[in-house]
């Protein structure tokens, strides 16, 4: 498949039987979350990590930086005004990259759709949306962007089970916009998973250790973190 994001892969020393396509936040690249691997102790699973296209930035004084799309200001005085067009042409890059996988031998119903601020955000609006059934939505200090899309939603993915972590000290994304994203997010029968952390706009190591039991239980391995 042609025009692929570029992306930072880890595989893993055998064949991968599931798939984690995991975006990286504002300004960052596919390398931001690379060193994670090790720590999830994940046999079986390849991670995908994607570079965002570089695009003009509005908050930051319209400098070009990898974005997933625009941001024209922070906190909730931006709804109503988001960059639709840029956060649908990355939704389709990261569709994709989905279907790039089942070319692979993996198929949708194993793959693991992540995300931190930004890239959480493009998560789970492309989850909301994806017409095959995913294996699970991971979304970590962000947001629910186009909240006023929901008819774009597909009933595959309703009930795929969701985590989100979110700092209580977050400054660029208020953890009371995440704990509205999870309750969007809720639905009868469907596991949807919220913690929080005393930390900022970072990933902290209790969120790695609960990141890594949640990703096992989706994947089905046994073990646990050291």
């Amino acid at each position: 498949m042609s025009n692929l994001l570029p992306a930072v892969e880890v595989n893993p020393k055998g064949q991968p039987t599931a798939t984690i396509i995991w975006l990286h936040g504002l300004g960052a690249d596919g390398h931001d979350f690379e060193g994670i691997v090790p720590l999830l102790g994940l046999s079986e699973a390849r991670f995908v990590f994607p570079h965002a296209p570089k695009r003009p930035v509005t908050v930051n004084g319209g400098v070009v930086m990898p974005a997933w799309y625009d941001i024209q200001s922070l906190g909730e005085e931006e709804r109503g005004m988001e960059d639709e067009k840029g956060i649908q042409e990355s939704a389709r890059a990261i569709d994709a990259l989905i279907k790039q996988e089942a070319l692979r031998g993996i198929p949708a119903s194993r793959v693991i759709l992540a995300g931190f601020s930004q890239g959480g955000a493009l998560a789970l609006y492309v989850g909301n949306r994806y017409p095959e059934k995913l294996l699970g939505l991971m979304v970590l200090s962000a947001y629910e962007v186009l909240p006023g899309k929901k008819a774009e939603s597909q009933r595959a993915n309703g009930l795929t089970s969701i985590l989100f972590c979110h700092g209580t000290f977050d400054p660029l994304v208020p953890v009371g916009e995440g704990r509205e994203a999870y309750r969007n997010a809720m639905a009868p029968g469907r596991k949807a998973e919220w913690h929080e952390f005393p930390m900022a706009h970072e990933v902290n190591p209790e969120e790695v250790r609960v990141i890594g039991r949640w990703l096992k239980d989706r994947l089905g391995e046994a073990g646990s973190l050291q």
